[in-house]
């Protein structure tokens, strides 16, 4: 099959390059993308696989993958006409809730949703660092990409409650996202020192899911938490560590507008949300 990737990041670099060495076409969608991706990963080993590159997309193609940060969003859609998409699946794997709407405002029906559970990392301009044990994607079609991913090597789970699948890795990620970028320190620093913060804005993402129509198990949510090693840093962490834009209002502040609709209170995560945007305003002024 013909795969398009917008980003070339740890996660459109992985999926771009394991798609590659199963014998799919890959073309990242980008101007100076490299020709080759160079994985590094105790799970799929190191190789590499050579890709395309180009500027915009020029159809056809079976299907746009769409691995960009929230931030990043609007300027990478300018090299996804919609008049070259076709029959195309688009197929986005970004954190959060509010990116569905904004693609299918643009490319209909052709928007499959997915979600994407792994560790993986841009270390160099064409080099992915995949550090994880797992990579496991759920998604909600087509089918044959899903096979394409299988083949790849990855774990796949198709999913037909699009909601309930983004609000299930919403709501574990979402909250350690904002707790640990807030404290500027790893998962095992917020449990130890900030528990009670981590069971407040945990019960906030549940009551804004269940106003949502999806019913979130709070067990499962702090089995995912407390089960990541301490070491783990978010990537929103990392990226506010780096002075880079963050997804504070992809996650928090999507969370926010949820909870004012349905007329929700959620103290501790507008706390949280806005002292992280009081503290990005004041660097970027500095």
């Amino acid at each position: 099959m013909r795969f398009a990737v917008l980003g070339v990041g740890g996660v459109g670099g992985l999926l771009g390059a394991l798609l590659a060495r199963g014998g799919d076409s890959v073309v990242f969608l980008h101007d100076r993308a490299p020709h080759e991706i160079r994985v590094e990963s105790k799970r799929f080993g190191d190789f590499s696989a050579a890709v395309q590159s180009e500027p915009v997309l020029e159809g056809p193609v079976d299907a746009v993958l769409v691995t960009v940060k929230a931030t990043q969003l609007d300027d990478a859609l300018l090299r996804v006409p919609a008049s070259e998409v076709g029959d195309a699946a688009v197929v986005p794997f970004l954190n959060g809730l509010e990116h569905v709407e904004r693609l299918r405002g643009i490319y209909g029906a052709s928007v499959r949703p997915a979600t994407i559970a792994v560790e993986s990392t841009r270390v160099a301009p064409g080099v992915i660092q995949q550090t994880s044990p797992f990579t496991f994607i759920q998604m909600t079609g087509p089918q044959a990409i899903a096979d394409r991913f299988k083949a790849a090597g990855i774990d796949v789970r198709m999913r037909d409650d699009e909601m309930a699948m983004l609000w299930d890795k919403f709501s574990i990620l979402a909250p350690m996202a904002l707790l640990t970028t807030h404290a500027r320190a790893n998962i095992g620093s917020i449990r130890a020192q900030r528990r009670d913060e981590i069971d407040a804005v945990i019960d906030e993402f549940i009551a804004v899911a269940a106003a949502d129509g999806v019913t979130i198990e709070r067990a499962t949510v702090m089995r995912m938490v407390d089960g990541v090693p301490d070491a783990f840093e978010t990537s929103m962490q990392r990226d506010d560590a780096a002075g880079r834009p963050t997804e504070v209002d992809a996650l928090g502040g999507a969370l926010l507008r949820r909870a004012a609709r349905a007329g929700i209170e959620v103290p501790v995560t507008r706390r949280l949300v806005e002292e992280i945007q009081a503290r990005e305003a004041a660097s970027k002024s500095a």
